[in-house]
């Protein structure tokens, strides 16, 4: 149950880690290279993006369970 847990934040961690990874490559590139950093940010930024969206449509979800426990 530990390593699954442990597992579970290392996951949660990859696409903040992955963001902030192609924003220093994207940065630190020259020229024309720094194109090659562009679709794992557009990536990690859809990923984060799906997450707080499916993260509000959780909480909203629940908070009309717990507005209306009789449905």
């Amino acid at each position: 149950m530990k390593e699954r847990t442990l597992l579970l934040s290392w996951l949660a961690l990859a696409a903040p880690l992955l963001a902030v990874l192609s924003l220093l490559a994207l940065l630190t590139r020259p020229g024309i290279s720094r194109l090659q950093a562009l679709p794992p940010l557009l990536i990690a930024g859809g990923l984060l993006a799906s997450s707080v969206l499916s993260r509000r449509q959780q909480r909203r979800r629940l908070l009309l369970a717990l507005r209306h426990p009789d449905d």
